[in-house]
């Protein structure tokens, strides 16, 4: 039986210079935990419009399930507009509001996360109060939690983040967002301290931050298992930071070891850096391939 993982959040075109490419962190981790062989589900909405149709199409072509995702008469599909001038740090103007700042609840969203053996969430897709009454109430289910915080400024919170943390039982947080944490919470920007400070205040399991070329760390009670990443000639870094989610959450549910586990999620997150676009083709060979 295929592990079950659903994904709360937004699906968007990211308007680039040289045209628009499906994307959105939670629509990216969704399709790749797809295309990883796991049954994935995405929760999210577009309008009733050609945008939405298109994104809708983008997913029909490799077979993921769109049944969750919502359509609106009253908001338009999402968009963003994206500055990749600089390719290791892509900048970003998201429009608002769209489609996925209403998200309903309904009985068959809750049922799909109820029956998830994870359950992933962001800060971005709940900006406005319906979407985030929408997961509060999809959160209570006793599925692993996995927080993707993923911040984009302005469109994060500390009070909701605050009470997203203690829905939280694996939170992912890059460099940027844990000194975003150390200052909000008054501490050393370091990831002992912060981590340290999220793990006994909050009741999760372990933290991960990513570090970009660098690697990534797990920090797991006062333990810290650390890799320095795979070194690859860099495309963009749109979505890379969800593929490595995406090997991370895979691995996990198949009870790797935490250092098989971070390996294979930085060989994820390598892969998509050197390509273009937040949701390249790959093999498993392909992934295999970087070291």
């Amino acid at each position: 039986m295929k592990n079950k993982v659903v994904v709360f959040g937004e699906m968007l075109w990211d308007c680039l210079p040289g045209g628009s490419i499906p994307g959105g962190a939670p629509m990216n981790v969704a399709l790749n935990l797809h295309r990883l062989g796991l049954e994935s589900k995405f929760i999210s909405a577009v309008g009733k419009d050609e945008e939405g149709k298109g994104l809708l199409e983008f997913l029909n072509q490799f077979n993921f399930p769109t049944d969750l995702i919502q359509k609106s008469e009253k908001h338009e599909t999402s968009k963003v507009l994206v500055d990749d001038s600089d390719p290791e740090n892509i900048k970003y103007e998201i429009v608002s509001p769209v489609a996925w700042d209403f998200i309903q609840w309904n009985p068959e969203i809750d049922k799909e996360v109820e029956n998830a053996q994870a359950f992933i969430f962001g800060t971005l897709a709940v900006r406005n109060p319906e979407s985030l009454t929408t997961l509060i109430k999809l959160l209570h289910h006793n599925t692993m939690r996995v927080f993707d915080a993923n911040f984009r400024s302005p469109f994060y919170d500390f009070e909701v983040i605050e009470t997203l943390l203690g829905f939280t039982d694996i939170l992912k947080i890059n460099e940027d967002e844990l000194e975003i944490f150390a200052d909000y919470f008054n501490l050393e920007p370091n990831v002992l301290a912060v981590c340290a400070y999220l793990d006994q205040h909050y009741p999760m399991d372990l933290i991960c931050v990513t570090k970009g070329a660098k690697g990534a760390l797990i920090y797991k009670k006062g333990e810290i298992i650390s890799h320095p990443g795979y070194q690859v000639k860099v495309a963009d870094s749109i979505g890379a930071g969800d593929a490595f989610l995406s090997g991370f959450v895979k691995c996990h549910l198949e009870g790797k070891s935490l250092e098989d586990t971070l390996d294979f999620a930085c060989k994820m997150g390598a892969f998509v850096a050197s390509k273009k676009g937040g949701t390249p083709s790959y093999t498993g060979s392909d992934i295999e391939s970087i070291n």
